[in-house]
């Protein structure tokens, strides 16, 4: 194979699949030509059966994830074959999905095939398999105890320690970044997490939230729904709340995940204050020990009949007025750690193996590794080293 000249013209470009994928992001040929830098007049003469140079088709190709050869194939793109069912159910359920995130998607489920391709290069390795355990699918409760078993929980827990959790049981739980680039999910996007369903290796991803609690909710939230509906799911801010069908249910799921009965039987219901504002006080403790919000502590003590329903709405408007600082993203000092945030410690461990048993090459697992410089790598071999 060859490497075709950069400025060489290509004729043979199938303008119909770039039509295709402007539909499927939702815009038009010209938002795209901005996007990629090409001329309008550039874009239109391609539409019109006029060809382009290989970098100006590689800049499409990049923007849309897609390989060079999708646009160079014959016949119209067929969406069943370029996204996989997990995607479709994903973009079904919500439809205004941004092109942004369409791609977050995508590129997490591209970094699912290279685990699981690693994963059978590693066959020697003592990697997690995922093998749910049988559940009820009516009982949120009783499935969060054999769940909570199943995860070997403790008592006391954090994000972190429920994440390295649900990864020892064979599920990949990726963060999405605090810093703006394409591993990030925007602030203002009221998405909060979403699960890709495999019944061989599942995923879930988790939007970088303020404080930790907010994203332990979520992440047994995407849990619920890979054991209870065993299905993907993608979940707004209203998701969250809501008392509606497959979302009700897993809930309810987190709810007893995080704070099981034996749990809320420890607050002192006498302790209470009156006034709203002094919840987060009076439930300070429990928070710091159960790795949750207070608002996951109020709702369950709301469903079990301790708690009015006035008392906890006023808890929420109380807290939807909070003004909290903004984050400043944090240091760069420790790019190398990175990857472990976002993909997990699993996935990193697997790419380290990978490379220290010659599997892949360098520039391979700096690509799996969201672009690691390669000091930066080798500052990540050290520090799993313990070095």
């Amino acid at each position: 194979m060859y490497n075709l000249p950069t400025m060489e013209r290509l004729h043979s470009i199938n303008a119909s699949r770039i039509a295709w994928c402007c539909a499927d992001h939702g815009m038009s040929t010209d938002e795209l030509a901005a996007e990629v830098n090409i001329t309008p007049n550039s874009m239109d003469r391609l539409m019109n059966g006029e060809g382009l140079t290989f970098a100006q088709l590689s800049k499409i190709a990049e923007y849309f994830g897609r390989g060079v050869l999708f646009f160079l194939e014959p016949g119209p793109a067929i969406e069943e074959q370029v996204h996989t069912l997990a995607f479709r159910t994903l973009a079904n359920q919500k439809p205004e999905l941004t092109t942004k995130l369409k791609k977050f998607i995508e590129r997490v489920e591209r970094q699912r095939s290279v685990y699981l391709s690693l994963r059978d290069e590693l066959s020697n390795q003592d990697l997690p398999i995922f093998a749910p355990p049988d559940i009820p699918l009516d009982n949120p409760r009783e499935a969060a105890k054999i769940a909570r078993k199943w995860l070997q929980l403790n008592a006391t827990n954090t994000f972190d320690t429920y994440r390295d959790a649900v990864e020892a049981r064979g599920v990949l739980v990726f963060l999405s970044n605090g810093y703006n680039g394409k591993w990030q999910i925007a602030k203002e996007n009221p998405i909060l997490g979403f699960t890709l369903y495999d019944p061989e290796c599942p995923v879930i991803v988790v939007k970088k939230q303020q404080w930790h609690p907010q994203q332990s909710f979520t992440l047994m939230h995407e849990l619920g729904h890979l054991l209870l509906h065993k299905a993907s799911s993608i979940d707004d801010e209203d998701d969250m709340h809501s008392h509606r069908g497959l979302e009700r249910d897993a809930n309810a799921f987190a709810g007893h995940m995080l704070v099981p009965d034996e749990f809320l039987a420890r607050i002192q219901d006498a302790t209470r204050p009156a006034n709203a504002a002094e919840f987060d006080v009076w439930l300070s403790r429990e928070r710091k020990a159960w790795g949750v919000s207070a608002e996951v502590i109020l709702r369950r003590l709301l469903d079990s009949g301790r708690l009015q329903q006035h008392q906890y709405t006023a808890y929420r408007e109380w807290r939807s007025n909070l003004v909290f600082p903004e984050g400043d993203g944090g240091s760069r000092a420790y790019r190398h750690r990175e990857p472990k945030h976002i993909f997990g410690d699993t996935f990193v461990r697997t790419v380290l193996n990978a490379l220290s048993g010659r599997h892949i090459t360098l520039s391979k697992a700096s690509s799996y590794l969201d672009g690691l410089k390669l000091n930066d790598l080798h500052q990540l071999e050290r520090y799993y080293a313990g070095v």
